[in-house]
């Protein structure tokens, strides 16, 4: 991956291939290296951006003095297509999907196509006066930014994995993809702020024109399940599908079932 920098913003960006413009936005816990075969798959006849938010690979932490937003991740997404005027396929993964939603509105036009794996716009859950659900996760977030704060993120990573996915998934895991939820924390305390931001509305994440793809797991997290029931009341025009392989990091053999749906997506959407 390449640091590219336009103004004040820095992105570490993977591109690879050309044809029409894809981004994709991977999520904190899956990592970067969940997506390296979709990228592969893409490039053959897709111009990839594959972006890292804020803190993850090259791309620097957040360091204002203020909570971090979904536009203000976006804006990396605009570091990497600015200058150009075709249409842009978004792709987002957890924290990416919110990301990837909040860019679709931002582009306008522009955004033709939109995939989202177990988006993450948590706030979407009060407005929509699920308050417990919503209070389940804010206590999450609470712990992973005591646990960052307290830089004991090797010792809290297997308990805060199986909080969110299951009991028992921290012991399916490989050392890979626990390095990668280990090093995801440090960031995630600034990414629960833009995804529990009070402010936040459906119509400056869920008002875009793309085509979209909704993904949830077979057995999603409640909160999940939650803001997809959410989502798909407000947006009944999105296709929503269950898919393995859209949920826990434990499912490894779901990978290529979901990139060929995310493929078929894209291309039958042109």
């Amino acid at each position: 991956m390449v640091v590219r920098t336009r103004g004040t913003v820095r992105v570490d960006v993977l591109e690879k291939g050309s044809g029409p413009t894809v981004v994709l936005l991977p999520g904190a816990l899956a990592g970067l290296s969940r997506w390296e075969g979709l990228v592969e798959e893409l490039a053959d006849d897709h111009h990839v951006l594959m972006v890292a938010l804020h803190g993850h690979g090259a791309t620097p932490p957040w360091s204002a003095p203020r909570r971090q937003s979904l536009t203000d991740q976006v804006r990396l997404v605009h570091a990497v297509t600015a200058g150009r005027d075709e249409p842009v396929s978004l792709i987002g993964h957890g924290i990416g999907g919110a990301v990837a939603m909040r860019a679709a509105v931002e582009l306008g036009e522009r955004a033709e196509t939109l995939v989202l794996v177990e988006p993450v716009p948590f706030s979407l859950l009060a407005r929509a006066g699920r308050h417990d659900v919503f209070d389940d996760v804010c206590r999450l977030r609470d712990r992973v930014v005591e646990t960052a704060e307290a830089q004991r993120c090797a010792e809290a990573a297997p308990s805060v994995t199986d909080q969110w996915f299951g009991e028992g998934t921290w012991a399916s895991l490989s050392q890979r993809c626990r390095t990668q939820i280990v090093e995801a924390i440090g960031p995630g305390r600034h990414e629960w702020d833009a995804i529990t931001d009070p402010g936040l509305t459906l119509a400056e994440v869920a008002s875009g024109s793309a085509a979209t793809l909704l993904l949830v797991g077979p057995t999603p997290q409640p909160s999940i399940r939650d803001l997809v029931d959410v989502l798909a009341q407000a947006r009944p025009d999105w296709t929503v599908r269950e898919q393995p392989g859209a949920g826990s990091p434990a499912e490894p053999g779901s990978v290529a079932a979901l990139d060929s749906v995310v493929l078929e997506f894209l291309r039958s959407a042109r």
